[in-house]
């Protein structure tokens, strides 16, 4: 499975002709066959970054159905819907992810995927993106599987879990820096946000031992965004 993860900087005037060009023309054109699923369609949450900034990813079956996907949007039927999109955002910029082996995604059914745009409660998203150090990928990987996500695990059985690790992906070979893992978290507790923000991290969770503190040794360049997903986004 592979996943397409694009940032769109968007016109602000015609931010919701944007939106309605993939709820009414990429979700329901890709569910006409199995190669490929929209799977979320998000906003950056206001205050959190650039305005006008929306996030897709999606989900291709494999090689062969990326290469028809492709063909389909540079010279075949979805070329002009393409065209039309361009006209309203700024620009686009997009990299390929494949799933860690131990993804908590696992194999996605791409036919469980939602396609009719029915509408939900809103959710929010924190999408951490490391760089772990020169050579270090591996270890960063092996760190953040015996550490990080059995302490979101934990946490969620003791009912103050703030996270749910959804996703874990890395750079597909060839299509973007190397050194690059996305780690997709779902949050729990909307109200706890607003502490996460407006006092310091406390000793304790930064101390020897923590993932804070341990981490660092794998990384120390990560940057965190807050992502709000639309009501009629596939998964949410």
């Amino acid at each position: 499975m592979l996943f397409v993860h694009e940032v769109h900087r968007v016109v602000g005037a015609r931010e919701e002709e944007f939106e309605a060009a993939y709820r009414d023309g990429w979700l329901p054109t890709l569910a006409k066959d199995d190669d490929a699923r929209l799977l979320y369609f998000l906003h950056h949450a206001h205050g959190s970054g650039r305005a006008y900034v929306a996030v897709t990813i999606t989900a291709v079956r494999d090689g062969a159905a990326y290469e028809r996907l492709i063909g389909r949007v540079q010279t075949g039927d979805l070329r002009d819907w393409a065209a039309d999109v361009d006209r309203s955002r700024h620009a686009v910029t997009g990299k390929l992810l494949v799933g860690v082996p131990w993804s908590p995604m696992g194999k996605l059914d791409l036919a469980s995927v939602p396609t009719d745009g029915t509408e939900h409660e809103l959710s929010i998203f924190m999408e951490d993106t490391a760089w772990p150090h020169e050579a270090m990928l591996d270890q960063y990987l092996e760190a953040a599987h015996d550490h990080y996500a059995p302490s979101l695990v934990e946490g969620r059985h003791g009912g103050r879990a703030l996270l749910d690790l959804q996703a874990v992906f890395q750079t597909a070979w060839g299509s973007g820096p190397r050194r690059e893992v996305v780690l997709w978290q779902k949050i729990l507790d909307q109200q706890r946000i607003t502490p996460l923000l407006t006092t310091e991290i406390p000793f304790e969770h930064r101390a020897p031992g923590t993932w804070m503190h341990d981490a660092l040794r794998v990384r120390d360049d990560w940057e965190s965004r807050l992502l709000r997903t639309t009501r009629w986004s596939p998964l949410y």
